[in-house]
């Protein structure tokens, strides 16, 4: 969620039951104002908070003038001071899902291992060991929950010919109808399933605005919950994969974001639950 409208957007998410204290609130006003100063963002949004055993990690990210490609990630423990996270590789991701799939501790230099054999070479037998700090597993848990959870309104934002993403300035959000169909919600990753039929379906398919994948295409079905909150002022989407995010929109309003706030596991139990 933008950090110029912090306040506002934590009450209309503050259903799902993760928020901030006052203390947080007003620290992270002032550190994201410098935070987007120092790295010259055009916006910095708070992203959430991963939850640790011993300290919670929060998040902010700072966006360039590619809203998609121009991505950076921060982490701090007190709200204040921010540390630059790297970007996800493959192979960072690889070495995650090998060795890390406890919860957080909330200590960035902390090794998690794994012994495992070489399936390529079983001839001789060989193992080898999987290393990984957990600085590097926020880092790919923040890059995987953006790119199967994070959450846009249709048209909130538009490519150019050139392939830039940016805000859309003339967007006023969806109306009352809309904001009920699963089909009017975006994910803002890069697209995979582009060609589904639902997208096709809609009828007037826009290639500025309908470039990313619809939420109604999501394997399996079912896995977000879509709600009328705030006597039906507010529409809320929460992530069933990923338990603790939660998007919200202001239907006539271009207001909306999402918020991610817990331990950083995927629940790969969703598609037995449904």
């Amino acid at each position: 969620m933008d950090s110029d409208s912090l306040y506002y957007s934590l009450e209309l998410v503050a259903g799902s039951g993760g928020t901030l204290n006052v203390e947080q609130r007003a620290a992270l006003q002032t550190s994201l104002v410098i935070l987007k100063k120092n790295y010259k963002f055009h916006r910095v949004l708070f992203w959430g908070k991963v939850l640790g055993l011993k300290e919670d990690y929060y998040i902010a990210q700072g966006r360039g003038e590619d809203e998609m490609q121009d991505k950076k990630n921060h982490y701090s423990f007190n709200c204040m001071d921010w540390f630059l996270l790297p970007p996800a590789t493959d192979s960072m991701i690889k070495d995650v899902s090998r060795a890390a799939k406890c919860r957080f501790i909330g200590d960035p230099s902390h090794v998690y291992e794994h012994l495992q054999n070489d399936e390529v070479v079983k001839m001789d037998c060989s193992w080898f060991q999987t290393k990984v700090n957990e600085e590097t597993r926020l880092a790919v848990t923040v890059h995987l929950i953006d790119e199967e959870a994070s959450v846009v309104p249709r048209g909130a934002f538009v490519k150019s010919p050139h392939g830039l993403v940016q805000m859309n300035r003339s967007f006023g959000g969806l109306s009352h109808s809309e904001a009920g169909s699963l089909d009017n919600y975006l994910h803002f990753s890069e697209p995979k399933n582009l060609n589904k039929k639902s997208i096709l379906e809609m009828g007037d398919l826009n290639p500025a605005i309908d470039f990313l994948d619809v939420l109604s295409d999501d394997i399996p079905q079912g896995s977000w919950s879509l709600q009328l909150e705030r006597a039906g002022q507010v529409r809320v989407l929460r992530s069933l994969l990923w338990l603790g995010l939660s998007f919200y929109h202001v239907p006539m309003t271009p207001q909306h974001g999402y918020i991610y706030i817990g331990d950083g596991t995927k629940n790969l139990d969703l598609p037995f639950m449904l």
